[in-house]
């Protein structure tokens, strides 16, 4: 799903930009934006002036600061898994999995897992695991690898900005490869979740509906003329809402019922979500500005943005826990509130510090506490 899918991302993430089929785009001067088509072994060059304003920002004067080429001593590790500091490749086949960004299936992953918890009739057989991993590969690498890949495609001009070098504003990948592996991931967690509601015995085709449902949000996230991540507020919800709560039901809906508590919860949880989907805005606030997104860092600023995006994060598990003490489960809210503990500790330590600098450690040291505090309220909800 989606996201169930998930959009995040790196959760995630990117951000919209154009329908027109961008190769290259380099800025040569503060007032001429060249973009380079590559079509049928040749090149046209079109002149365009960007007369956009986001946030009092002229974007005439946004100047590409990015290097054409990826940073030396690039990492063959980030090039695979589709984060940052990536070496540039040649090999379609690792491009291809760049793309999907791998770094962003464990939270999509991890949510099956607590829908299968939460659901109360998973149990450790050979039939349920099959099925649990099944749920998986529709949730991680099909839809999740569907919803990476075609934001990346409507962010080629932004990518062009900021990081130039990545696959497809370079040209490492061609147009028609690029829509070809949007088909076949779409197809292929579509067809999973139809055979997931006939293993399971489903009247109604619930986890196809909601790989469905999911692929559709993805879809109006990142392309036009929605594109919801234009605003900041509307986009980033529906991306944590892709990375928490589909993959939640869809692993719930497998092994037993939806209930609209659980649904709440889940929702409310989405909020956390927006929070760690602001967290991959500030690294593209030139390319957000130049496009006219708003984003969040955009909007209001990074300094204002950061504390948007903790605040998310921890008054929303506070929240939880409170909601958890108040339903008679002391025990599981003392150990979500065990759990938000280190991660106000790494917000101070790096993301509040430089949220740009520090995003990657802030997420790796932050995020494990997190997702298993998703899995207590799991847990918390079975009993």
């Amino acid at each position: 799903m989606t996201s169930i899918l998930n959009t995040v991302s790196s959760i995630h993430s990117s951000r919209v930009t154009s329908v027109d089929r961008v190769g290259v785009l380099s800025l040569r001067n503060p007032d001429s934006v060249e973009f380079t088509r590559r079509r049928s072994g040749f090149s046209t060059l079109i002149g365009r002036r960007f007369v956009v304003r986001a946030a009092e920002t002229d974007t005439d004067k946004v100047k590409s600061q990015a290097p054409d080429k990826a940073p030396a001593g690039g990492s063959s590790i980030n090039q695979l898994l589709g984060i940052k500091g990536a070496s540039q490749e040649t090999n379609k086949w690792k491009i291809r999995l760049q793309l999907t960004k791998p770094v962003t299936w464990p939270p999509l992953v991890w949510g099956v897992v607590c829908g299968a918890a939460a659901s109360g009739n998973f149990h450790w057989t050979p039939e349920d695991v099959a099925k649990s991993i099944l749920c998986m590969m529709m949730s991680g690498p099909c839809l999740t690898g569907y919803t990476q890949t075609i934001n990346d495609w409507y962010d080629r001009d932004i990518d062009a900005i900021n990081e130039p070098y990545r696959p497809i504003p370079s040209g490492a990948i061609s147009e028609q490869e690029v829509i070809t592996q949007v088909w076949v991931l779409l197809l292929g967690g579509l067809g999973i979740a139809g055979i997931l509601d006939v293993w399971a015995g489903h009247t109604t085709p619930t986890v196809f509906y909601l790989a469905l449902g999911g692929s559709l949000l993805s879809y109006i996230y990142s392309a036009p003329p929605l594109k919801l991540k234009q605003n900041g507020w509307v986009g980033n919800f529906a991306l944590g809402a892709s990375y928490i709560s589909l993959p939640w039901w869809a692993g719930q809906a497998l092994f037993g019922t939806l209930t609209p508590d659980v649904v709440v919860l889940t929702l409310l949880y989405s909020i956390a979500g927006l929070g760690i989907a602001i967290v991959n805005d500030f690294k593209s606030v030139e390319g957000d500005r130049a496009m006219g997104l708003q984003s969040l860092p955009v909007a209001f600023g990074t300094e204002t943005a950061k504390w948007i995006c903790v605040g998310a994060i921890d008054v929303t598990q506070l929240s939880v826990a409170g909601y958890l003490l108040a339903s008679g489960k002391p025990y599981y809210a003392l150990a979500l509130v065990a759990l938000i503990i280190p991660q106000i500790v790494f917000q101070f330590k790096y993301f509040l510090k430089d949220p740009v600098k520090y995003d990657v450690k802030y997420q790796a040291s932050a995020q494990p506490f997190l997702v298993l505090g998703i899995f207590v309220t799991a847990l918390a909800s079975q009993h």
